[in-house]
């Protein structure tokens, strides 16, 4: 049964007495009962003796600054309260602690000096989510009865915690900050989080921040009417009338600038927006994912992201493991991958020899699960076998390394270099139109007509099949 929010009750573990009766007034105003104590042993024995229903944690409590004691403690709380939430409370300038701390256990952190609407937002969102029934340890088996994950391939422990996160999470309004290198897979997480939300049945409004330029953000985002500038011929919605009681997916968030994070925080505080030229002021009714493949809160502390929009982002932050942290899985998602590909391509069904998943297993990916579909790809198009292996991943790895070092573009002009790569794809893709087409990222049409334009002769049949 959920518990009434006068019944939780919150232990503040800090050696600054400062911080406990300031942490302790914020609760009680809010109508949370907390209690506190100042060295780890004490917190252990509050633990044991009394019911609790969410931890805040410092990482030190000494002359020490590493965060070791910090980090021992969360270790201890962890090994006896598996389910109990614990918010780790750092420095700016001690944010890869934190950081390890979440990896360690801790379901989130924020920083000294806090936003204390921000952290009540925190506290109430991590309650929220502890009380979504998931069965401690839950196989994969047993979170995709309870949820639809079906996009997401994996059974690493690592992994489970980010499905059970996403189940927690999914049901509530919180926004969500998704944090993860490049490839591991981000959009999936956002789009399972949708997905799982009672917003699925409206749609999920994909941006990437990174492509958005200054000077065509606020049409982009919030629309624009007739005549509100030269080229406006016409009314236009914006991503956030589109997504309209669904939710926004804002990819690459790291990348929008200071002048546009202004804009886009004015929107989230004040849950409106007026299109560009319009003078109708509209409700925001969405879902704010974000996402990007740097530590947002670093970006923070050097000043290059605003504070306060970093805390409208991160209510609940998801990080994805990357794929070598997770080995156990390449199989699962190479096998997956081939028949995605084979199926996309209308080949027979191809399969991976016990060597060949062997030695995808041993790489490190450093592009993530994005580089292994690169790989298998690029082996399933040179090799065209029914049954791939470990040498045969090899033999494409050298051609594509000889590719590489064979071709150079200096002192070539644009008309040259098109040519050239049009020549090389016809020649690794032996005359395929189909796949040179969809390797060099065009439709049929447009590479025949190129074929045209720079006189390369074809011998290959209309239905894509060699002579």
């Amino acid at each position: 049964m959920p518990v009434a929010l006068t019944n939780q009750r919150i232990l503040i573990i800090d050696d600054d007495s400062s911080v406990l009766v300031s942490l302790a007034l914020l609760l009680k105003q809010a109508g949370y009962a907390s209690v506190s104590c100042d060295d780890p042993q004490q917190a252990m024995q509050v633990l044991a003796t009394q019911e609790i229903h969410l931890v805040l944690q410092d990482m030190n409590f000494s002359l020490q600054t590493t965060g070791e004691e910090g980090l021992a403690l969360l270790a201890d709380i962890k090994r006896l309260y598996p389910a109990l939430p614990v918010l780790l409370m750092t420095a700016w300038g001690s944010i890869a602690l934190a950081v390890r701390g979440v990896k360690l256990g801790a379901a989130d952190f924020f920083t000294k000096p806090w936003n204390n609407t921000s952290l009540l937002e925190l506290i109430r969102a991590t309650l929220d989510m502890a009380q979504v029934v998931i069965p401690g340890n839950a196989s994969r088996q047993v979170l995709d009865q309870q949820f639809n994950f079906g996009d997401i391939i994996g059974e690493h422990p690592e992994l489970l915690k980010v499905l059970a996160t996403i189940g927690r999470v999914a049901r509530t309004n919180a926004s969500v900050l998704i944090l993860g290198e490049s490839g591991t897979g981000k959009e999936l997480i956002a789009d399972a989080i949708h997905r799982n939300s009672p917003r699925a049945s409206k749609p999920i409004v994909k941006v990437n921040m990174g492509a958005v330029t200054t000077s065509l953000f606020e049409s982009e985002m919030f629309g624009h009417v007739r005549g509100a500038f030269t080229d406006a011929k016409s009314d236009r919605k914006g991503h956030f009338a589109m997504a309209s009681q669904g939710s926004l997916f804002l990819d690459e968030i790291g990348e929008l600038n200071r002048n546009d994070q202004v804009k886009l925080l004015r929107v989230l505080q004040n849950q409106s927006y007026q299109a560009v030229g319009g003078s109708k002021t509209e409700h925001a009714d969405v879902r704010i994912i974000s996402a990007t493949n740097c530590e947002l809160a670093e970006l923070v502390a050097s000043n290059e992201f605003r504070e306060d929009l970093y805390y409208r982002l991160n209510l609940i932050t998801i990080r994805l493991p990357p794929l070598r942290e997770r080995r156990c899985d390449i199989p699962l998602l190479a096998n997956r991958l081939v028949a995605a590909l084979v199926n996309s391509y209308g080949m027979e069904p191809v399969s991976l020899a016990p060597s060949a998943l062997q030695w995808l297993g041993s790489r490190t990916w450093p592009g993530n699960i994005r580089q292994l579909k690169q790989c298998l790809e690029r082996t399933l198009l040179l090799v065209g076998k029914p049954v791939l292996e470990q040498n045969d991943f090899l033999f494409a790895e050298q051609h594509e390394e000889a590719q590489g070092q064979g071709m150079s573009i200096a002192g070539m002009t644009l008309d040259q270099v098109e040519k050239l790569m049009i020549e090389k794809a016809m020649e690794q893709y032996q005359g395929n139109i189909t796949r040179v087409a969809k390797a060099l990222g065009l439709s049929r049409f447009s590479l025949y007509r190129r074929l045209e334009k720079h006189q390369i002769n074809i011998s290959e049949l209309d239905d894509g099949e060699q002579r």
